[in-house]
């Protein structure tokens, strides 16, 4: 079994696209990100700083990209393939967005989670994220509520 360490980071592109968009359909049904959104989420750089994680030969296993405007920066997305969960990439792929948005000059770094996502909620209690708000009843179909938590950066 690969360690995350074996997997590499490094920008997407839009060579990336067609893969974005196969994983978003696998990993968030109702809720996943088509390809025009992601040439969208591309276009908007570099205020939207997008990595892909990939194995040693090129596979796209994880991603996730953050929003920097201002003081306070967005998780736009984060995401980790089925087959590579709990090996600590969703720890990299997070750490890699903090100091992004820190190194931008971001003072805090939100974002929001499915109510219901208890493996990511566990993710971003271990970051040091704390919840601000809850938007009832914001995913659907489903009527799952969706939590708005901050990191305050150094």
């Amino acid at each position: 079994r690969m360690s995350a360490v074996a997997l590499g980071l490094r920008e997407l592109t839009w060579t990336d696209i067609p893969a974005l968009a196969a994983a978003e359909r696998e990993l968030f049904a109702d809720d996943a990100w088509t390809e025009p959104t992601w040439w969208a989420e591309l276009a908007a750089r570099p205020r939207r700083d997008y990595l892909v994680a990939t194995t040693p030969d090129g596979s796209l296993v994880g991603y996730a990209g953050v929003d920097c405007a201002g003081d306070t920066a967005d998780v736009m997305t984060i995401a980790v393939g089925t087959a590579y969960r709990g090996m600590g990439l969703g720890d990299r792929l997070l750490d890699e967005l903090v100091a992004r948005a820190t190194a931008r000059g971001a003072q805090a770094l939100l974002l929001e989670v499915r109510a219901d996502n208890a493996p990511a909620l566990a993710l971003y209690a271990r970051h040091g994220f704390q919840e601000l708000s809850v938007r009832r009843r914001y995913y659907q179909p489903g009527d799952v509520d969706a939590l708005v938590l901050r990191r305050r950066l150094p």
